[in-house]
């Protein structure tokens, strides 16, 4: 814990809990991602790597870097650890992947994790299993808030159906 260092980090996160984002990186993915509460992220990646992929309830770990600026981290059941940097002030989104060899390496399988996840955890873990994992593969971009608006805690509304089931023109919307 950074209070055990002596550091004094703010530690609010009810102004980022609720939040639902969609933003897109400089390489052209585009993801949508809700923090759903204080440990439990859902997202939808609607263009990239592996777009058409969605999970719900991904356990996280979040803290408050500065006023305005927090950081989620998870390790999903594929082998892919996310870490994400959020900076509401700016509309601004750092995120880094590390994705596992199977996954991101060359002739590799993106393709098997792209289905709502939830519904396919022994398969995520066995694909995971089955590797390679190493070395991984890490890609860090910085990417721009397009929408962000404040949904609530545990709303079930927010990420609940597969990338491309949103009303038109939802991702070119600017709140």
């Amino acid at each position: 814990m950074a209070d055990d260092l002596g550091l004094d980090l703010p530690n609010d996160l009810d102004a980022f809990i609720g939040n639902h984002f969609i933003y897109t990186y400089a390489n052209g993915w585009r993801y949508e991602w809700y923090a759903r509460n204080a440990t439990t992220c859902d997202y939808r990646i609607h263009q990239g790597l592996v777009g058409g992929r969605w999970v719900t309830n991904q356990t996280m770990q979040l803290v408050q870097l500065a006023p305005g600026m927090y950081k989620a981290d998870w390790h999903e059941p594929t082998g892919t650890c996310v870490s994400l940097y959020f900076d509401i002030g700016r509309r601004v989104v750092h995120g880094t992947i590390f994705f596992p060899q199977w996954i991101a390496g060359e002739g590799q399988h993106p393709e098997k994790t792209i289905c709502y996840q939830n519904e396919f955890i022994a398969d995520m873990n066995r694909f995971r299993d089955e590797g390679p994992a190493y070395p991984y593969v890490v890609i860090g971009e910085f990417a721009k808030i397009t929408f962000m608006e404040q949904r609530g805690a545990d709303n079930d509304d927010v990420i609940n159906a597969a990338p491309g089931q949103l009303p038109d023109g939802f991702l070119d919307r600017t709140n």
